[in-house]
C-alpha cells in the first residue's frame, strides 16, 4: 500500500516560493501590507500569494494585488493525481486574468522545489475560427430560440432536430419516398444523411433509398409541432 503524500502547510510555502525568487536577485519579505510574499529587485517588484489549493478567493486576492505590480503570482502545492481534472482549464484561467501561477513540489534534495507554470503577462486568446463558424452555423440553422438557457439536462432544439423534423413532416404528408424525392420537397440538403443515420429512430427504411415514417417520427410531429411550424415558414420563406 503507497502512502500518500503529507499536505504541505501554507506556511511551508513561504521557504521555497522565498529561495526561488532569491536564486533570481529579488529581495524578499513576508506579509508585506496583507501581500504574503513581496519581492523587490531594482524597480521591480513581485507579489505572490500563498494557499493550499487553488480556489476562487486565491484568484480574487490575486486579481487585487495586480493593482500594485503587474507580476502577481499565486503559489499552490503541486496537484495531486485526484486534483487533475480541471487542472489546464485553471492555468488557462490565471492566464486570462494575467496571473502568475507557481507550484511547490517535493524535492529530495532541497526539501521543496517550485515550478513556474505560468508567467503573468497580457492574454492574447488566438480565435478558434472553426469553432466560431460551428457555434454561427448553429444559430443561423435554427428557426427560432427554442430551447431555455441554462436547461442542458432539458430536449434540445438544434438546426439538426429541425431539419429532421422536416424531413419528417414531408414523409407524414408523401407516404414512404425515395431520397431524392424528399430531398427535393424540403429544400433540405442533408437529408440523405438524416434519414440514413436515423439518430432519432424516426424513420424506417422501407427499401432501398425508400423511407417512410415510424410512430415515433410521427409522435415528434406532435410534440413538438411549433418548432416545426418556424422551421416550415423560415424553409417557406427562403425559398425562390
Amino acid at each position: 500500500m503507497t502512502s500518500e503524500r503529507p499536505a504541505i502547510a501554507e506556511t511551508s510555502l513561504y521557504a521555497p516560493v522565498k529561495r526561488f525568487l532569491e536564486e533570481r536577485g529579488f529581495e524578499v519579505r513576508a506579509e508585506v501590507h496583507g501581500c504574503d510574499v513581496v519581492a523587490v529587485r531594482d524597480e521591480e517588484m513581485v507579489v505572490v500569494e500563498l494557499k493550499t489549493a487553488m480556489n476562487l478567493a486565491l484568484i480574487l486576492q490575486g486579481i487585487d494585488r495586480l493593482k500594485l505590480t503587474d507580476s502577481v503570482y499565486l503559489a499552490i502545492p503541486a496537484p495531486r493525481r485526484g486534483q487533475m481534472a480541471r487542472w489546464s482549464e485553471t492555468v488557462q484561467l490565471c492566464r486570462r486574468v494575467g496571473l502568475g501561477l507557481l507550484v511547490v513540489r517535493p524535492n529530495a534534495r532541497i526539501g521543496c522545489g517550485v515550478d513556474v507554470v505560468a508567467d503573468p503577462e497580457p492574454y492574447k486568446p488566438r480565435q478558434a475560427k472553426a469553432r466560431r463558424q460551428r457555434v454561427l452555423g448553429e444559430f443561423r440553422g435554427r428557426s427560432g430560440d427554442h430551447n431555455l438557457g441554462g436547461s442542458a439536462r432539458e430536449l434540445r432544439i438544434t438546426a439538426y432536430r429541425e431539419a429532421a423534423l422536416l424531413v419528417a413532416d414531408e414523409l407524414r404528408r408523401s407516404g414512404p419516398a425515395a431520397v431524392r424525392d424528399i430531398r427535393r420537397a424540403t429544400g433540405c440538403t442533408r437529408a440523405g444523411n438524416i434519414l440514413a443515420k436515423n439518430y432519432y429512430g424516426w424513420f424506417e427504411r422501407q427499401a432501398p433509398g425508400i423511407y417512410g415514417l415510424a410512430d415515433e417520427g410521427a409522435a415528434a410531429l406532435d410534440r413538438m409541432a411549433q418548432v416545426l411550424e418556424t422551421a416550415t415558414r423560415r424553409r417557406d420563406k427562403a425559398a425562390p
